[in-house]
């Protein structure tokens, strides 16, 4: 695929421009990345899909984990590899390509099952789940290295924003379609048709981002590292010598354990009886509450800050698994109705909690990492966050051993030390002086 010119005559014409046409065509396609993501949620779709097939906590908190680790994972060497190379585009291509195809390979797996072939598709779903989730991790250094030069600071939390509103209304969208599918399809069709239409947002998130081009990169080669053991020492390096980065480091890592919860708010909702059908309209909850919240985190972010938007998005972690421990608590006074719409008013919260959680996540992480090594820094920074990828697993044993509802409590516990962390960041930053660009490491 032949790539567009995105050699403009410096980076700051292109920085200049970030409001225009290359703007908006991140923006755009964040977008219909963000609708192809509702349409293979790991907290809704997913976890549905998983449980009925197999009927076991460790399988629905394997496919979370292995989502989340296969992100994670790869960034370290694209990152080394990226770090070195003129031009990221590439790697970005490989990836986003890669991952709508993986989809698409699922969604033809789907559409050839039927229950009398459940074994061989539990399998085969795992295994192409895995192989997507694994391609994506490619995207995530490029796609914040692009970002980061394309579009200036002050517009980065804007943007982010506007992306995940196109991508609510549009998610909108693809919840009705769920709602529709699930409702008159069998199940293997329905969601191999929800993948079909997953893949097909993903291609065009695609093609939209390569649109808009490449700025140049930095030239200083000081920044470039000989070999891969060398790259590697220069992590462990930032890790020792960045305290914020490392404060922050610490925080994905309590942020991890309180979504280790993420994919158990589905079955709990399946457990006090909601069924299949339902987890279309809780896929619209959940984007409605995206979509409503955008706004605000975009006006927070770019007003007070990356870490006041990161302390605000904090707070809300508490919500969910609080509300979830409510509601089991209450249900047998319920009527199903009543059930539906509780789970609705929760599932609203948590797509509220995701779109502040990236929008924080992308900003802060991109202003804390220097132009010059803004690829290295993603990497290691993913890196070492992965283990907390494996999180959900351990959600599934305390739910197997213990209850669903000590998995809610552990979630609220790491919710509590990430704000106590993000108290230590804000005053380090304080200590620091309040221009991001200016402060020392230490």
């Amino acid at each position: 695929m032949p790539l567009p010119d995105t050699r403009p005559g410096s980076a700051q014409d292109t920085r200049e421009k970030a409001g225009g046409p290359v703007f908006w065509k991140i923006a755009g396609a964040g977008a219909a990345f963000q609708a192809g993501s509702a349409a293979v949620d790991s907290a809704t779709i997913v976890a549905s899909l998983v449980n009925h097939l197999t009927g076991s906590v460790y399988a629905v908190g394997a496919a979370s984990a292995v989502l989340r680790l296969g992100w994670l994972l790869p960034q370290l060497i694209v990152g080394f590899l990226a770090q070195r190379a003129e031009r990221r585009m590439p790697f970005y291509i490989a990836g986003a390509f890669g991952r709508a195809g993986c989809l698409a390979l699922i969604a033809l797996l789907l559409a050839n099952g039927s229950e009398t072939t459940g074994g061989w598709i539990v399998g085969g779903f795992f295994a192409l789940w895995t192989l997507y989730a694994f391609v994506s991790g490619i995207v995530a250094v490029p796609y914040n290295d692009i970002v980061g030069r394309s579009i200036r600071s002050g517009a980065r939390s804007r943007m982010l924003a506007w992306r995940f509103f196109g991508g609510g209304v549009l998610a909108l969208g693809v919840a009705a379609i769920v709602h529709r599918l699930l409702a008159t399809q069998s199940l293997f069709t329905a969601y191999a048709l929800i993948f079909a239409l997953a893949s097909a947002l993903m291609f065009l998130s695609s093609f939209s981002f390569v649109s808009a081009g490449e700025p140049p990169g930095p030239t200083d080669n000081r920044a470039m590292t000989p070999n891969f053991g060398q790259f590697l020492k220069g992590g462990l390096a930032v890790l020792r010598s960045d305290s914020r980065f490392r404060l922050f480091l610490y925080t994905q890592w309590l942020g991890g354990a309180t979504f280790m919860a993420l994919p158990f708010y589905i079955v709990a909702a399946t457990g006090v009886g909601l069924g299949v059908k339902d987890v279309g309209i809780l896929l619209g909850a959940q984007t409605a509450g995206s979509l409503a919240s955008n706004a605000l985190w975009g006006r927070i972010g770019d007003r007070f800050g990356k870490l006041a938007l990161l302390q605000a998005v904090g707070g809300l972690r508490f919500v969910p698994p609080l509300g979830a421990l409510a509601i089991l608590a209450l249900v047998t006074g319920f009527t199903p109705a009543a059930t539906l719409v509780a789970f609705a008013v929760l599932f609203g919260a948590i797509g509220a909690l995701g779109s502040g959680m990236t929008i924080g996540y992308l900003g802060y992480l991109m202003e804390i990492s220097p132009n010059d090594r803004r690829p290295a820094y993603s990497a290691y920074f993913n890196a070492l966050a992965s283990p907390a990828a494996l999180l959900p697993l351990a959600g599934a044993v305390i739910a197997d051993v213990a209850s669903l509802r000590a998995v809610f409590v552990v979630a609220i516990l790491a919710a509590a030390l990430q704000l106590v962390l993000y108290g230590q960041l804000s005053r380090w930053e304080r200590d620091q002086g309040s221009d991001p660009d200016t402060r020392v490491r230490k």
